[in-house]
C-alpha cells in the first residue's frame, strides 16, 4: 500500500496524542519518522511506531518531558531529556544549540537521560534551514562487540552531519558505525529474509546471513577497527561526557520495555559566519560539488552521488507518489492505532 506523507504523518501524530504525547511534540516525532521513509530509510520510519507507543504504555518513556539545561557556557550546553522521546529532546536540544551558536559563533551541546531519536539527519535539515554547519551524533544499546570480540559493547552509534549549498542541495550524510543499522536487520527478521554476508556475526562469532542469528549474535562495524573506533569515539562523546548511559549500560528499546533507555546525544553546530560570509562559503561548496560531479568517472559508472543525494531524490519520488509500506509494517500499524482506539483506514485510503 503507498500512503502520502502528510497522512502518514496526521496518522502517527494522533496515535501518539493517544499515549499522552501532546499535539506539538507528536508532530515532531511524526515529521521524524516519516521524514526517514522519504528519504528511504524505512528502518527508522514508520515501522517503530509500535514499539514507541509499548515503551510509552509501560512508562519507560516520558511522554511529556522536560527538557532542562544542566550546565552551560558560551560555547557548550548540557540537557537533561528527563527520558523523553529522543526526536522531541533532539529538537529541543537543536533550538537551543541553534540560538547559542547564533550569539557565539558554535556550540557543542550535550543531551543525557534520551531516547532512540531516529535518524541524526532529521537533526542536521533543521539547523541547514538556518544555513548553518551540523554534526549529530548519538549512542544506543550493546549490539556491536568491540574489534575481535564477540560480545556486544557498543551500539550502532550514529554519525551525521550537513553542509549548506547555494544552488545545488546540501550535503547531508547519515551513517550507523556498524556495517548497517540494526533496524535493516530487524526487517528483514520480519519478513522471514536473510541478510548479505558481512552485516554481522552470530553468538559463537562466525559469519551469517540469518537475520535471526545475526540477532543473537552481533552487527559487524563498517570499516573493520575504523568503525568500530568511530563507534567507541561517540560512545565517549554522546555518553560518557554527557553523564549518560554508555556501552551496555543503555537499556535496550526492545527488550527492557519498562526501563528508561538513558541515551546520549551530542551535537555541534558552527555559524559559518564566524569564518566568511555565509553565501561565499555555499558558493564554495557549489564549486566543490560542481567538480566532483563532473569529474572522470570509473567503467559502468553513469553518475557520482554526493552525500545525501539519493535520499534527495528518494524524498522528491515519494513525496510525489506516496510511500509504500509493506504488509507487516501495515499490519503492526494497524494493531497499534486499534489498541489506541484509531482506524488506519481513516487514513490510509
Amino acid at each position: 500500500m503507498k500512503v502520502y506523507a502528510e497522512s502518514l504523518k496526521n496518522f502517527v501524530a494522533d496515535i501518539l496524542q493517544k499515549v499522552d504525547i501532546s499535539e506539538e511534540n507528536s508532530r515532531i516525532v511524526a515529521d521524524s519518522l516519516v521524514s526517514a521513509n522519504l528519504r528511504g530509510v524505512d528502518s527508522h520510519g514508520v515501522t517503530r511506531v509500535p514499539i514507541y507507543v509499548e515503551r510509552l504504555k509501560s512508562g519507560a518513556v516520558n511522554p511529556d518531558p522536560n527538557v532542562t539545561v544542566l550546565q552551560e557556557s558560551d560555547a557548550t550546553l548540557l540537557l537533561d531529556g528527563d527520558d523523553g522521546m529522543g526526536q522531541i529532546v533532539g529538537a529541543k536540544a537543536i533550538e537551543k544549540g541553534i540560538e547559542k551558536a547564533k550569539k557565539h559563533g558554535a556550540v557543542y551541546a550535550g543531551v543525557t537521560r534520551s531516547s532512540h531519536f531516529g535518524t541524526g539527519a532529521y537533526f542536521i535539515q533543521k539547523v541547514l534551514e538556518q544555513d548553518m554547519i551540523a554534526f549529530a551524533m548519538s549512542n544506543a544499546p550493546s549490539t556491536m562487540a568491540p574489534w575481535g570480540g564477540i560480545t556486544p559493547y557498543f551500539g550502532t552509534n550514529p554519525y551525521a552531519y550537513g553542509i549548506p549549498a547555494e544552488k545545488n542541495s546540501p550535503i547531508i550524510f547519515d551513517m550507523a558505525t556498524s556495517v548497517v543499522a540494526r533496524g535493516k536487520i530487524i526487517s528483514a527478521e520480519q519478513r522471514g529474509e536473510d541478510i548479505p554476508e558481512g552485516w554481522a556475526i552470530d553468538k559463537e562469532g562466525r559469519p551469517t546471513t540469518n537475520s535471526g542469528e545475526a540477532l543473537a549474535g552481533t552487527v559487524l562495524p563498517f570499516g573493520g577497527p575504523k568503525g568500530y573506533a568511530m563507534a567507541a569515539m561517540i560512545d565517549i562523546m554522546s555518553g560518557v561526557l554527557t553523564g549518560a548511559g554508555f556501552g551496555p549500560h543503555i537499556n535496550n528499546i526492545y527488550g527492557d520495555y519498562d526501563k528508561p533507555q538513558n541515551v546520549g546525544h551530542f551535537f555541534q553546530i558552527i555559524d559559518i559566519r564566524s569564518f566568511m560570509e555565509r553565501d561565499q562559503f555555499k558558493q564554495r561548496v557549489d564549486q566543490m560539488i560542481n567538480e566532483i560531479k563532473n569529474s572522470a568517472k570509473a567503467q559502468d559508472v553513469e553518475e557520482i552521488f554526493l552525500p545525501g543525494e539519493i535520499e534527495f531524490q528518494n524524498e522528491k519520488e515519494r513525496t510525489e507518489n506516496g510511500i509504500e509500506l509493506g504488509s507487516e509494517v501495515y499490519e503492526s500499524l494497524k494493531e497499534t492505532a486499534a489498541s489506541c482506539g484509531i482506524s488506519i483506514e481513516d487514513y490510509l485510503r
